[in-house]
C-alpha cells in the first residue's frame, strides 16, 4: 500500500514542467519561516475548537478579501469527515503519476519532509496534481504514515488518494478529489512553490483550516484574532438558534432575535475596528 520508486531514464510525451527535486533553497524557506506571524499553540488549539464555516463567517468580518475568495471549491473533499478540524501551515509539492520520472522518483520525499522545520507551526501537506485529470492516487498508508511521524497533521492534494481505510485509522486528516486504487508513477517534480488547489493559490506557509466543510486560507495579518472572533459570533449565533429551538416561535419574537444577534454582532465587528 506505498508508492513505488521508479528509476528510469525513459523520456515521456508528457515531460515534467520541472527538475524532479527542484527545492526552494534552505535560506529561503528559513527567510520565510521567519517572514510569517506564527500562532502559539494555544491560539491553535483555539482555532480548532470552531468549524471551518465559523471561521470563514470570522473573517468576513475583518474585511480583509472580497467573500468569494480564500477557500477551496466542492472538488476539494474531506475523506474523514468524522474528524475534527484541521488546522497548520502549508508545505507544497507538486505531484505527477501519468508518466515516469526522470531519476530516483521519491527522492524528494526526504527533502519534503525536512520542510516541515520551515513553517511557521503544524504542517499541512498541499500537492498539486498537475496531470488533469489525476491519474493515480497522490498518496498511501506510507506516506501519510510518514508525514505524520514527522509532524504534520493533515494533508490535502487536487488530485486522488488510496489506503483509505489505513489512512483513517492512523487519524490522519486528507482532503482529495477522490479515490483510485493505483499509484501510477507518483513523483513529485516540485517543492515548496505556490500551488493552485481546489480554485486558490495555496503558497508554502499559509494558514489553513479545513473540516468535513471543506478548507479555507485564513489571512496572516488577522490570525491572531480570528479565533477570538469565533467565540463571539458562536455567541451570537446562539441568540438565534436558542430563540428558535425553545419553542413555538413568533416573527415579532424572531425579528427581537435578531436585532439581539445583529447588536452583538455590531459589538464584535466594533471590537476589531478598535
Amino acid at each position: 500500500h506505498h508508492p513505488a520508486i521508479h528509476i528510469t531514464a525513459a523520456l515521456s510525451d508528457r515531460p515534467d514542467p520541472a527538475p524532479a527535486t527542484s527545492t526552494a533553497s534552505r535560506s529561503g524557506l528559513q527567510s520565510f519561516a521567519m517572514s510569517q506571524s506564527s500562532l502559539t499553540p494555544a491560539q491553535l488549539d483555539h482555532l480548532r475548537k470552531h468549524d471551518t464555516p465559523t471561521v470563514c463567517n470570522a473573517i468576513e468580518l475583518f474585511n480583509v478579501r472580497p467573500r468569494n475568495t480564500g477557500y477551496m471549491d466542492k472538488r476539494i473533499q474531506a475523506c474523514f469527515p468524522e474528524f475534527k478540524p484541521m488546522v497548520g501551515y502549508a508545505t507544497t509539492a507538486t505531484f505527477r503519476s501519468f508518466a515516469p520520472a526522470r531519476g530516483d522518483a521519491y527522492a524528494s520525499i526526504d527533502k519534503q519532509v525536512e520542510t516541515f522545520a520551515h513553517v511557521p507551526g503544524s504542517p499541512i501537506v498541499v500537492f498539486q496534481d498537475i496531470d488533469d485529470p489525476a491519474a493515480a492516487a497522490t498518496f498511501g498508508e506510507i506516506m501519510c504514515s510518514t508525514y505524520k511521524a514527522f509532524g504534520s497533521v493533515g494533508l490535502i492534494t487536487s488530485g486522488a488518494g488510496r489506503d483509505l481505510d489505513q489512512v483513517r485509522a492512523i487519524g490522519f486528516p486528507a482532503f482529495t478529489n477522490g479515490a483510485i486504487c493505483a499509484h501510477g508513477y507518483c513523483h513529485t517534480p516540485s517543492l515548496q512553490v505556490p500551488v493552485h488547489v481546489g480554485g486558490i493559490d495555496i503558497h508554502p506557509g499559509d494558514l489553513l483550516h479545513g473540516d468535513c466543510n471543506g478548507v479555507s486560507t485564513i489571512p496572516h495579518q488577522i490570525a491572531d484574532q480570528v479565533a477570538d472572533v469565533c467565540d463571539g459570533f458562536v455567541a451570537a449565533e446562539a441568540i438565534l438558534l436558542n430563540y428558535l429551538r425553545s419553542g413555538p416561535p413568533t416573527i415579532a419574537g424572531m425579528k427581537a432575535a435578531r436585532a439581539e444577534y445583529k447588536a452583538m454582532i455590531d459589538k464584535v465587528v466594533t471590537q476589531i475596528k478598535a
